[in-house]
């Protein structure tokens, strides 16, 4: 008898066909994302810890430390650390001028002037980012971390920041300080100029405690002016904004 049931063919399976079944999708572990925030909450720490102020607005430390050419297109450079370094020359200013305010009664306006700028010049400022270790971060500067210290926590903590690193600075020039007519005059000579002209230009004030501004001359150069309780104190201010506004070599301490 013979068999009439019909062959029956299977279909191939995948593997028959040629086909590879889809391998699973793999999780990428979050080691690295865990590993990468660990590193820059250690870094935080750490320039902090250089600081001595710890920020309760982490925000400001990244803006401080945020070069405008590392930048996204899509971010402002307000971003960046030069409005905080922008800020930052007016505070330490202001903060030093206190400091020597206090610390030098007996010095007149120019013997101020000359102290404050050889205090806040960019020379000065880089070597106490650079004995804080903050150049090695670089974007942070000193001039940054006061103001970002001064934002998140006012002003106490900003000369907080500032008292530590400058006073030893402000104690011991590493020069001593020159005349400011003198260094004046001498830059004037070797530049072929005759001797600066100091003139009164008003007197106010009652008799027992005048202020007088003086204005120095010399040719082919804007007058520069000072305010002081004498003449004499005056003319040295006088003089110390010519030499700063010049770039006068020696004028800060050179």
């Amino acid at each position: 008898m013979s068999d009439d049931t019909p062959d029956i063919k299977t279909a191939p399976i995948a593997s028959e066909a040629g086909h590879e079944p889809e391998p699973a999708r793999v999780r990428k572990p979050a080691r690295k994302k865990r590993s990468k925030a660990a590193k820059a909450k250690a870094a935080t720490a750490s320039i902090e810890g250089r600081i001595g102020h710890k920020f309760t607005d982490s925000g400001l430390l990244t803006t401080a430390i945020t070069h405008v050419s590392a930048l996204k297109p899509t971010r402002k450079r307000g971003d960046s650390y030069q409005r905080l370094e922008f800020l930052g020359d007016h505070v330490l200013g202001l903060i030093v001028s206190d400091m020597l305010y206090r610390s030098f009664p007996d010095a007149d306006e120019g013997e101020l002037s000359k102290r404050l700028a050889d205090l806040v010049r960019k020379e000065s400022c880089a070597e106490v980012a650079k004995a804080l270790g903050l150049a090695d971060d670089i974007k942070l500067g000193s001039v940054g971390a006061g103001a970002g210290a001064h934002l998140d926590g006012g002003y106490p903590a900003a000369s907080a920041f500032v008292e530590r690193n400058w006073t030893e600075r402000m104690k011991k020039p590493r020069q001593p300080l020159r005349d400011p007519k003198t260094v004046l005059q001498e830059w004037a000579q070797g530049k072929g100029l005759p001797t600066p002209v100091y003139r009164e230009v008003e007197r106010t004030g009652p008799h027992h405690d005048p202020q007088f501004r003086v204005a120095v001359d010399l040719p082919g150069l804007a007058p520069a002016e000072g305010v002081g309780g004498s003449k004499r104190a005056a003319e040295k201010v006088a003089a110390s904004v010519m030499i700063e506004r010049e770039g006068v070599a020696g004028g800060n301490n050179d």
